[in-house]
């Protein structure tokens, strides 16, 4: 694996326009991964920072100027022949209209359509903190399943698009149950709907992937579901950090960034350990532990994806 200094630093942008859409432009096939899709940017230059090269470059290439930006997630990879390491910002606000200046063919596509096309390698996870939100509810207490329902319902009203379906004491046939009615639900809403429990329930429900707590993380050797589904895990320190990355988990959940009257006694990240943990991750990282929707913008200027909350969304 190349160290930091030998890696080529190249800043991405991911533009997002008004409604949504995200734009694309294909490589020239002369160069390196030619052909292939990608977000647009390019090398930082000595003495350039890592914004002004991508204000840059998204002038050169696209004739657009940057208002706004904000990190998403750094992505350092190792082709055989090149070591990258890919900074990848969201571009949230800016001027012009977007053409392939160079020639390039360009696209605006809804993020759920970013799978259809043919992106490199180094690029994966990208793809995946493009499409998802910067909300990830976690389920909580309810007084019966009426009540349950009721409050997905109303979450999924308010925007919420990402759930992690977490139920305590109840039989698997009851949980079953439950969970075929959020798929409904969540479907309604293009949602994606993760269950905290075994691989092999996920699977067996049908669910849009898993989520694994940090002992069932670190019991496992190798990713659990196919690609088509997400795999997400909780993780509280580097070694479990680390562990995701190597079975390749999807995204992530760190915490306890902030106090949480749930665990009182536990290890608190704070907001400097959770950007230690976006800084070693190779995937969207949510920050968990006394979340509200205010908190968002805070996880998401020191890398992170947005939050994952339960009291607050729940």
């Amino acid at each position: 694996m190349a160290d930091t200094a030998t890696r080529v630093h190249v800043a991405v942008g991911v533009i997002t326009d008004p409604s949504g859409a995200i734009l694309i432009a294909q490589r020239p096939s002369h160069l390196h991964q030619g052909g292939f899709w990608e977000f647009p940017g390019g090398k930082v230059e000595s003495g350039e920072t890592v914004i002004d090269a991508l204000k840059r470059e998204l002038q050169e290439e696209l004739g657009v100027t940057v208002h706004e930006m904000r990190p998403l997630i750094r992505v350092p990879y190792d082709y055989p022949e090149k070591s990258v390491l890919l900074d990848v910002w969201r571009v949230v606000s800016f001027s012009g209209e977007a053409r392939g200046c160079e020639g390039q063919p360009v696209k605006w596509v809804s993020r759920h359509s970013l799978t259809d096309f043919n992106f490199p390698a180094a690029n994966g996870p990208i793809v995946m903190a493009a499409c998802l939100p910067d909300q990830y509810l976690i389920t909580g207490d309810f007084i019966n399943e009426t009540d349950f329902l009721t409050r997905i319902e109303r979450a999924l009203g308010r925007g919420v698009r990402l759930i992690q379906l977490r139920v305590q004491n109840m039989s698997i046939e009851r949980f079953s149950e439950l969970a075929e009615e959020v798929f409904v639900l969540g479907g309604q809403y293009s949602a994606r709907v993760l269950v905290n429990a075994s691989p092999d329930l996920a699977a067996h429900l049908g669910a849009d992937g898993v989520h694994l707590n940090a002992s069932r993380l670190m019991s496992l050797s190798s990713r659990p579901l196919g690609q088509e589904k997400y795999v997400a895990a909780s993780v509280h320190n580097e070694e479990q950090l680390s562990h995701a990355m190597k079975i390749g988990a999807d995204f992530i959940v760190a915490s306890p960034v902030l106090p949480t009257t749930s665990h009182p006694a536990a290890t608190l990240l704070g907001w400097e350990g959770f950007q230690s943990l976006t800084r070693l991750a190779r995937c969207p990282v949510y920050a968990l532990g006394g979340m509200t929707p205010d908190h968002i913008a805070q996880s998401q200027s020191l890398g992170g994806q947005g939050i994952a909350a339960i009291s607050s969304m729940w």
